[in-house]
């Protein structure tokens, strides 16, 4: 019986800066436009973004703050992402954003507050287009969309990004999304980062495909996987997907291909289901050790310099740790407020609860 080829499809991988800092003779036109600052403000800003990711850390470790989830080898993606971006362009974050918000205009102490079970941290500033943390997987990729929907219906040019994890990709909410997208062509690119785990669920058992950015092709449009350690990479890939959009020529999905080097959350033991062997693999492709062996071999970058850079960024994240604690906790019973106009007799009884439960501690201290 004769048959019909209907489509071709392929899928192109992106790596400009690989893992031994180095960068192909024929990518040199790409690059050309970077200046040393250029290189130096990158590499800063994915080593700030790690010094707020590690005083996190030890800050949940000492109970100052509450559950976190960790950005440790995945601040290439979020640098990258930060610089394509327009101030006028909206962000619809996961819940592993931290530093493409900060990047973005959020106070760092925000990030700690939040993670501390203080809502006010989820705030962005009125001049910054960010919507707050999406902690349940995949729900805020419709809202994305939506948003994008709105701005080619205002014929406003502008361009939406969403990120989210790998596990996104199983979820009715990530092919609802990108389906509608394609369907009525909407200014937004899909961001998946790709760190091969879903909690404890691998990449192989997620799905078949050799990709997730073929997963595109499905809804109409072009998927494109770029190296996530890579921050040229990751750059040159979502600014060229966002002035897409931008154009009115429709939605990109891309996968950045990275891992996470530290648990899924501070409540997660990874070791429990992955090999020591695996995690020594992709530290070897660090997206920091990489682009910092191209600055010391491009751009007279020295020992001195690293010394105060860590001086810097050590400063910022120590002084917004002090902010963050000199923060008046909230009312908890301010949650009750804007609930619902009349709340339900449920409601009352869980508010009359904490209530007694907080005048019985008063009464406690007074003691």
């Amino acid at each position: 019986m004769p048959k019909k080829i209907l489509e071709h499809f392929s899928v192109e991988h992106v790596q400009l800066l690989n893992e031994a800092g180095g960068i192909d003779p024929s990518d040199r036109f790409a690059i050309s436009q970077f200046s040393e600052k250029r290189f130096k403000d990158f590499y800063e800003s994915m080593a700030l973004i790690r010094a707020i990711d590690e005083k996190a850390l030890n800050l949940q470790r000492t109970g100052r703050i509450g559950t976190y989830a960790s950005i440790y080898g995945q601040e290439a993606i979020q640098v990258g992402c930060a610089a394509a971006l327009e101030v006028s362009d909206w962000f619809f974050p996961a819940f592993r954003e931290a530093g493409l918000s900060v990047l973005r205009g959020m106070p760092i102490k925000n990030i700690y507050q939040y993670w501390a079970g203080d809502e006010r941290g989820n705030v962005a500033s009125d001049h910054q287009h960010d919507f707050p943390v999406s902690i349940p997987v995949g729900t805020h990729i419709p809202h994305a969309v939506g948003a994008a929907w709105a701005a080619k219906y205002k014929k406003d040019p502008i361009a939406v990004l969403t990120a989210f994890g790998d596990g996104a990709t199983s979820k009715g909410d990530f092919h609802e999304g990108l389906n509608f997208a394609g369907v009525f062509k909407l200014p937004v690119v899909f961001v998946c980062q790709n760190n091969q785990w879903a909690i404890s669920v691998p990449l192989s058992r997620q799905t078949a495909t050799a990709t997730l950015a073929q997963k595109a092709i499905a809804y109409g449009f072009e998927g494109i996987q770029v190296d996530g350690n890579d921050v040229l990479g990751v750059y040159f890939t979502v600014k060229a997907a966002l002035e897409k959009a931008r154009r009115g020529e429709g939605p990109t999905l891309i996968e950045c291909l990275t891992y996470r080097l530290s648990d899924h959350t501070t409540a997660d033991d990874a070791g429990r289901y992955r090999s020591k062997e695996e995690v020594a693999h992709w530290l070897k492709k660090d997206p920091l050790t990489r682009l910092k062996t191209y600055i010391e071999t491009h751009c007279a970058w020295t020992e001195t310099d690293e010394t105060l850079l860590k001086e810097r960024v050590n400063q910022q994240v120590a002084e917004a740790v002090e902010a963050y604690e000199l923060e008046v906790p909230l009312d908890p019973l301010g949650m009750f407020d804007t609930l619902f106009e009349t709340l339900s007799p449920e409601l009352l009884r869980q508010r009359e609860t904490l209530v007694n439960r907080l005048k019985e501690e008063k009464d406690g201290e007074a003691q």
